[in-house]
């Protein structure tokens, strides 16, 4: 990333044609820049209508012109944006015009962002949910999305955070202060309390850590069945296109075949795999092999038989711990009637549409059950960073339980809070000062 005391310019909405383009600047040379662009700086946080022209005089555009003054802009530094008509050539002539002044140049990816973070405006999670936001193609997406920038995971992480600081610095008057007559007694203990009551609840929120995560990714719903058990026709029916190939040849799926839905505001996969059977063909042999891990990874599995298919033989040996991920679906309503009755079967004919509403139903409350309770974390570097986090706590915890030296808990809950404060961005020893000084009349 270039130097943070350049001025950038970039395009903020997207590339292509349309009504409004959005030009935007940020950095020390931003008054400089519009005023030779515009003749003069628009009152700060005021659209005003401004001629924009190149160093020639030749008039590129009649725009809204807005000014941010540091800190108040996105960025924390001096911002303008100029909203212009949406011509390609007239926002080619624009960005060019504002780099030839000499003194911008064009923004990195991200780096706008970035800048906010440097300067305090946001944190690591809120930048990441400025992302997810952009992203989200889904309901559910955008409103996990909104919760991360409103700051729901950096507000959780500032509590813990804030009590392992206190914590801290019980500990740490207990070692360089302990000859002071205003320091009670006990002062260790009450910090390794406050330090496992923190580790309780971090690790309440790592049970529900893949939630979050595959609410951003997106939930995976495997179909699986034997040969000509209705799979293809099933994606190719959700999907509302042809997608797969449908063929009364057993074998004639042999890799997975995705497609992306919304379902209910929630993002799902389905991935049509083929048929599980004993073959000697080593192709096929190999997308099943290839079915029934994706089936092993899956969120939801859709276990798939033919109505007239009176076999009562295991599907999916394999799978046979994963019962709660299953649901049952007997296909080909339209051509025989179920040949077993089973109230956790659901009946569907891919062809008449008779049952589908019913299945994609049942699929959107096994994954909406999972989304309802999403968690605080919606990426890895979260949870690996809590993890961390707990680990460091748990040699706390076993300190409780022994002869301990308190240099160490003190070192652990040290190590513990840089784990912690890597998920904001926030790693700075200077807090846990100010919160011991404050915290007692030493040096008085």
């Amino acid at each position: 990333m270039a130097h943070n005391s350049d001025t950038i310019v970039a395009l903020a909405t997207a590339a292509g044609r349309s009504a409004i383009a959005v030009v935007r600047l940020s950095g020390p040379s931003t008054r400089a820049i519009v005023a030779a662009l515009c003749g003069s700086v628009p009152p700060a946080r005021r659209a005003s209508l401004r001629t924009v022209r190149d160093e020639r005089g030749d008039v590129l555009d009649h725009a809204l012109v807005l000014f941010f003054a540091e800190p108040a802009g996105f960025t924390g530094e001096d911002a303008a944006e100029f909203h212009l008509h949406g011509g390609q050539a007239v926002v080619s002539s624009v960005v060019r015009a504002l780099i030839d002044t000499g003194l911008c140049r064009l923004a990195e990816p991200g780096e706008f962002s970035r800048r906010a973070f440097l300067n305090g405006k946001l944190d690591l999670t809120a930048a990441e949910g400025i992302a997810d936001l952009i992203d989200a193609e889904t309901e559910a997406q955008r409103r996990q999305a909104v919760r991360q920038l409103e700051g729901v995971l950096a507000n959780a992480v500032e509590d813990w955070r804030e009590r392992l600081l206190q914590a801290m610095a019980f500990i740490e008057a207990s070692l360089d202060f302990s000859d002071e007559g205003d320091i009670p007694d006990g002062l260790v203990e009450r910090g390794i309390d406050a330090a496992l009551a923190v580790q309780a609840e971090i690790k309440v929120v790592l049970e529900s850590a893949k939630t979050g995560e595959r609410l951003r990714e997106g939930f995976a719903v495997a179909i699986v069945g034997p040969p000509n058990a209705g799979k293809s026709t099933l994606l190719n029916r959700i999907a509302g296109r042809d997608v797969a190939i449908v063929s009364p040849l057993a074998g004639t799926t042999r890799d997975a075949i995705e497609v992306r839905c919304d379902l209910g505001g929630i993002p799902v996969t389905f991935i049509d795999t083929a048929g599980l059977r004993d073959t000697d063909d080593p192709i096929e042999r190999e997308g099943v092999a290839r079915a029934l891990a994706r089936a092993t990874d899956a969120d939801v599995i859709l276990q798939l038989r033919a109505s007239d298919d009176s076999s009562h033989d295991m599907i999916m040996p394999d799978l046979a711990s994963m019962d709660h991920r299953i649901v049952a679906v007997r296909t080909k309503a339209d051509i025989a009637p179920p040949s077993l009755s089973d109230e956790a079967t659901i009946t569907i004919s891919a062809v008449t549409g008779e049952g589908i509403d019913a299945l994609l139903a049942a699929v959107q409350q096994r994954v909406g059950v999972h989304s309802s309770h999403a968690g605080l974390i919606t990426r890895e570097r979260h949870r690996r960073a809590l993890s961390d986090t707990v680990g460091h706590l748990d040699r706390v915890a076993f300190a409780s339980t022994i002869a301990f030296d308190s240099e160490l808990v003190a070192e652990d809950l040290r190590l513990a809070l840089r784990s912690l404060g890597g998920i904001t961005g926030k790693v700075n020893v200077e807090d846990m000062l100010d919160r011991l000084f404050s915290g007692f009349c030493i040096g008085k």
